[in-house]
């Protein structure tokens, strides 16, 4: 466990890929009354014991934040004001307390989305919010949650499997999920699977409607 911080720090990280220099603010709740610099890319709010978001500190960096860690906190509310960081690439909200039904607000800047050990454990719900609201996320992370399945939490090869075919098929820009990346012969097979599998449940809900109907038409004639 990384230790706490006692005290709001600036310090310079290395951007991956670009060679430049990422401004980073690690922030202590206690230090937000206290002057900061004014513009960083990179805002880390970890291991601060937070049940709230501190959007105090986070909205007047709207026009340069790119990454935001939020994550070993105790947050559950909806991240809504988060949309006026047009910005944004990286949110990342590992080991909090959310759940399947969290509501993101659209952000069309964010690509990498990592909510590791959290409590999801509805996978549709949660994947058709991704999709609604991150409609150009390349990277999602959501290890040690009930609703991603690995050997690691108990779930088996066929479960861990399902789970990727699932998600590769709802996100179809996806590129990485979780530490593996989705290779185009994944991404093939899960589209080919869900199609199949979507093509039955329409078959299904349509018999379901016709004998419905049946059944209505034969209660009308009775009466």
């Amino acid at each position: 466990m990384q230790p706490k911080h006692t005290a709001s720090s600036a310090r310079e990280r290395r951007g991956t890929g670009e060679g430049s220099l990422l401004r980073v603010l690690v922030m202590d709740p206690n230090a937000l009354g206290q002057s900061s610099p004014s513009s960083f890319q990179w805002l880390s709010f970890a291991y601060q014991a937070l049940t709230e978001i501190p959007y105090e500190a986070i909205l007047p960096q709207t026009d340069t934040l790119e990454v935001l860690d939020l994550s070993n906190n105790l947050l559950d509310e909806n991240p809504a004001l988060l949309g006026q960081l047009e910005k944004l690439s990286t949110l990342i909200l590992d080991c909090n307390n959310y759940t399947s039904h969290i509501k993101f607000p659209f952000m069309a800047s964010v690509t990498t989305v990592c909510i590791n050990k959290n409590n999801i454990n509805n996978l549709p719900v949660f994947v058709d919010e991704i999709r609604r609201k991150f409609p150009n996320i390349k990277i999602l992370s959501i290890m040690n949650n009930e609703a991603a399945p690995s050997y690691f939490n108990g779930g088996s090869l066929t479960q861990y499997t399902d789970y990727r075919q699932y998600v590769v098929s709802q996100l179809p820009g996806l590129e990485f999920l979780d530490d593996t990346e989705v290779l185009e012969q994944e991404r093939v097979q899960a589209r080919r699977t869900y199609r199949l599998q979507q093509s039955h449940s329409s078959r299904r809900r349509k018999d379901e409607s016709r004998k419905h109907t049946q059944m209505l038409k034969k209660s009308n004639t009775v009466i």
